[in-house]
């Protein structure tokens, strides 16, 4: 498998499952009138007004004499160094702003460059806890069932409270082929879920299309990666070749990438002069970047979720409001902060990751912890959120829980209607499941064991991939289609 392009987001979703944190990335590539560069280094943030005192200095390494001297064990060195980074990067409170020791930053640069293994997921740090960000498209972590916001409570059984985003990226390393039993916390569920993750090679490309009845285009954008920008011309101008009409781009559980490339993307949609994205540093200043594009003859819709994130907000935001397309789906997950890595300055091989600007829609608006308003809000289908069975013990008639609540959607869903989805096993539910079981060649117990909830997972997950039941999908050809008949 091969990793298509250099991605340059906090994204190792390679073997270490995801310690990536929706990096928006400011390259050399884009100019700001208030950002410095150095070729081949990081952007460089605004000098600090004060620095550290003698007094400061003096007791940081009083400190460190005292643990070195006087603390019941031996402690490693650079374990302490480490530590004090980390402390007064976490005082920050931004989950965005992260330090990587050598190996970690190490781990990070083969990411972004080639191939890599994991269970393919974008993951935060919010209040403590590890957060699904998005699961990649295809990825084991979908196929599992993993949605965004699904909080992360253990690993194979080890406990993340209170780690940082690479410890607790650590414990979920491991080869193709190795699992990785999560226990996870959705919204809407009062039990935690057990999911079985088996690591696999992943394999990034970033851009699909194809050519939807009507002369419609769709071109999927899974993320923005240095070939992006270039890969969605190449589809973009075979679907215009082809006659396209009308064009749905879907960034839908994109967790974002590169600023220049979305700018690249975005560009010809948008009038020359119009601005496209602005980018505000610490004092306030703001610096659009307008566009040099002609705009479209045809019109575009935009498929955005609560997946959608950073880089995918930003075409959002641009289509919204520079263009004047509108946006289907949900609201998106509210990243509005840029982060530039300071490897160099840190002269050893360990890097920090750091906010350091915002950056705003066309009109001005911050976006962060927010998102953005879909023009038509549509939801997917209820058992499209139906969370993995907990498979603890075998669900039978006359109980109440969350499995049976999801175990009653996913009926549902397959089309073996229970007379409720409220979590209370019914006898007309247990008469859908052994429904079920007859289709699918199962022992007629009405009973949802181990077995029969891996049948229900697997149908269920076939019917949420098959894009006619995808109402957002369907609602974005409807709108493209009565604009082309205007």
């Amino acid at each position: 498998m091969q990793f298509k392009g250099r991605t340059v987001l906090a994204f190792i979703i390679m073997a270490m499952f995801a310690s990536s944190i929706l990096t928006l990335t400011i390259t050399d590539s884009t100019s700001w009138g208030f950002v410095s560069k150095s070729a081949g280094s990081a952007s460089k943030a605004p000098a600090a007004s004060s620095g550290l005192t003698d007094k400061d200095m003096s007791k940081l390494a009083t400190t460190y004499q005292l643990i070195e001297s006087k603390f019941l064990s031996t402690v490693d060195h650079d374990k302490l160094v480490n530590g004090a980074i980390n402390g007064m990067l976490n005082t920050l409170d931004d989950p965005f702003t992260v330090y990587m020791d050598q190996k970690e930053a190490k781990q990070f640069d083969e990411s972004i460059s080639s191939s890599f293994q994991g269970i393919g997921a974008e993951v935060s740090v919010e209040e403590g806890k590890v957060v699904i960000v998005t699961p990649i498209k295809g990825s084991p972590a979908e196929k599992a069932g993993i949605q965004s916001h699904d909080v992360i409570l253990s690993v194979n059984g080890e406990k993340l409270d209170g780690l940082t985003l690479n410890q607790a990226v650590a414990k979920i390393r491991g080869p193709k082929g190795t699992q990785a039993k999560l226990e996870l916390l959705r919204q809407g569920s009062g039990d935690a879920i057990q999911v079985i993750v088996v690591r696999d090679d992943i394999d990034v490309e970033t851009v699909f299309s194809e050519m939807l009845p009507d002369q419609i285009g769709k071109i999927e954008i899974r993320q923005f990666s240095s070939n992006t920008a270039k890969r969605f011309e190449e589809e973009l101008k075979n679907l215009e070749s082809k006659g396209m009409k009308g064009l749905v781009i879907d960034v839908r559980n994109d967790p974002g990438g590169l600023l220049n490339v979305v700018i690249d993307i975005v560009n010809p949609f948008v009038k020359s002069g119009k601005a496209i994205v602005q980018v505000e540093n610490r004092q306030g200043k703001r610096e659009p970047t307008p566009s040099t594009g002609k705009g479209k003859n045809y019109p575009v819709t935009v498929l955005v979720n609560k997946g959608s994130a950073s880089a995918s907000e930003i075409l959002a935001g641009a289509f919204q409001e520079a263009v004047g397309s509108k946006l289907v789906g949900e609201t998106t997950y509210g990243k509005g902060t840029v982060q530039v890595t300071f490897e160099k300055e840190m002269g050893d091989g360990s890097n920090i990751k750091m906010t350091v600007y915002k950056w705003l829609t066309p009109n001005g608006n911050w976006i962060h912890k927010k998102g953005i308003t879909p023009d038509i809000p549509v939801q997917q289908p209820a058992y499209f959120k139906a969370a993995p069975l907990t498979k603890k013990t075998t669900l039978k008639a006359d109980t109440n829980s969350d499995d049976v609540k999801n175990m009653q959607l996913m009926l549902a869903g397959v089309g073996f209607e229970p007379d409720r989805t409220d979590g209370y096993f019914s006898e007309k539910t247990v008469l859908a499941v052994k429904a079920f079981q007859r289709i699918n060649n199962l022992p007629m117990t009405g009973e949802v064991d181990t077995d029969t909830a891996n049948k229900l997972e697997k149908a269920i997950l076939t019917q949420i991939r098959d894009p006619k039941n995808d109402l957002q999908l369907k609602k974005a050809i409807q709108v493209i289609s009565d604009q082309i008949k205007k």
